[in-house]
């Protein structure tokens, strides 16, 4: 199973998405899960304020750029989620849905720790169906 985390710079919100994804597919044992991140334009780096609230729990972006991703690689996914900012159109066996979040860039701590702890939700959530998926 291939999974894509795409926003336009890819330096928010799919890199905290990207980052949660890795740490539920390790907890829950999910080896032959591939985690793709990427944007449509991408930024130079991440963004300062999503790398020091990631930092928080423990989790270091500050190594990662951020990576430009294209139609063909998303269609090779079999889940893609845009974050509030791509009008994608994928083939049809791709599930792609738009999770419609803020952008934290330029955002307060507090604003960035929010949207942080919605993406943790929701990647939560994606891994709880991919779960119930393979055991079935």
């Amino acid at each position: 199973m291939r999974i894509a985390f795409v926003c336009v710079q890819n330096a928010g919100r799919s890199q905290m998405s990207t980052a949660f994804a890795e740490q539920e597919r390790s907890e829950r044992s999910l080896d032959g899960v591939e985690i793709v991140s990427g944007g449509t334009d991408p930024a130079d780096e991440v963004h300062p304020e999503v790398v020091e609230t990631m930092q928080q729990l423990g989790i270091d972006l500050s190594d990662r750029t951020p990576q430009a991703v294209s139609t063909e690689g998303l269609e090779a996914c079999d889940i893609v989620r845009t974050m509030g900012c791509s009008t994608l159109s994928l083939d049809a066996d791709t599930d792609v849905r738009d999770w419609a979040l803020p952008d934290p860039d330029g955002e307060s701590p507090e604003r960035v720790r929010e949207i942080r702890d919605q993406i943790h939700g929701r990647v939560c959530e994606l891994f709880d169906e991919i779960s119930q998926q393979q055991s079935a």
